[in-house]
């Protein structure tokens, strides 16, 4: 394991972490399970977090049987960091999902695909299972809503208010001082400070995060995911919306960003959903609530293994 990496995965984890090139870019992997298995779990992780984020759900899936993948996306940790605002294009982040996805096929083909992510992840994955760019068998979406909810709520004062932060992140230098300013307090703090259960997010839990924020040229990639949404908005992006394979949205009713409202009508693009509200918990849903995310998750996949 290179000595670059973001963070050391325990060993009772049996996590570990290599690079691979895919896309034209360095992506670090954090994996899990087994290698030969044709049933891929591609995690993708949202901002300001890290492949650290599915720490908990990745030993799971991989007793499951299941080969667990959990890349660092372009601008995070270890991963290549390019720059300028167009590098962060959603056509860019859904090619460097296909990508990803080839280079797991062509290691072991791959046999049943499951796209699991959050927040930002989740907004690639959304639009990569709406655009059909590779076969996807089961669809897992934590904490953001289907794209045609988004731009529904967003017109709406009760989600305008509270998507302060990405208007805020369209200024130059200034969010990437503020999120930096104290040893990245507000890095620490995003998590920290809005969760329900503070044990799961620990000094050490934070560091990881805080550090990886401050590598060279990382927290601008980061907030230009948020600038080129703004910048680049193309209106036939979406086509009909419709997401075809069974759905599971997991969803913690407390957050600060998102409101429940995102929720309502989702099932007029996705027929076959499947929607399970944690009440109390934050955004953070797989770190906040680990537990009940691994039950609900393990279960659904179960249930819809055929």
């Amino acid at each position: 394991m290179s000595g670059d990496c973001s963070w050391q995965p325990d060993a009772e984890s049996r996590i570990s972490v290599r690079f691979i090139e895919a896309n034209g870019l360095t992506f670090e992997l954090a994996e899990c399970g087994d290698r030969t298995s044709g049933t891929l779990a591609l995690m993708l992780h949202g901002f300001p977090e890290l492949n650290y984020s599915w720490r908990h759900q990745m030993p799971m899936l991989a007793a499951k049987g299941y080969r667990v993948w959990a890349p660092n996306m372009r601008g995070y940790g270890a991963s290549s960091k390019p720059e300028g605002i167009p590098a962060y294009h959603i056509d860019n982040l859904l090619a460097d999902v296909a990508a990803l996805i080839d280079h797991a096929n062509a290691e072991q083909p791959i046999e049943r695909m499951i796209l699991i992510a959050h927040d930002w992840g989740a907004v690639i994955a959304w639009m990569f299972a709406i655009r059909k760019l590779r076969h996807v068998d089961q669809l897992v979406i934590m904490n953001v809503p289907h794209p045609k909810c988004a731009e529904r709520e967003i017109r709406k004062w009760r989600q305008l208010r509270k998507s302060w932060y990405m208007f805020f992140f369209q200024l130059p230098w200034l969010p990437e001082k503020l999120l930096l300013a104290g040893n990245a307090r507000a890095i620490r703090g995003a998590f920290f400070n809005t969760a329900a259960n503070k044990s799961n997010f620990t000094r050490a839990d934070l560091e990881v995060y805080a550090a990886a924020a401050q590598r060279p040229g990382a927290i601008r990639s980061m907030v230009n995911y948020y600038r080129a949404l703004f910048r680049y908005r193309d209106s036939d992006a979406l086509g009909d919306a419709k997401v075809a394979m069974p759905t599971l949205v997991i969803w913690g009713e407390n957050d600060l960003a998102l409101d429940i409202h995102l929720l309502d009508g989702m099932e007029a693009w996705v027929p076959d959903l499947t929607v399970h509200r944690l009440p109390g918990i934050s955004h953070w849903v797989q770190q906040d609530a680990p537990e009940a995310v691994n039950s609900v998750l393990s279960d659904w996949l179960d249930n819809r293994a055929s």
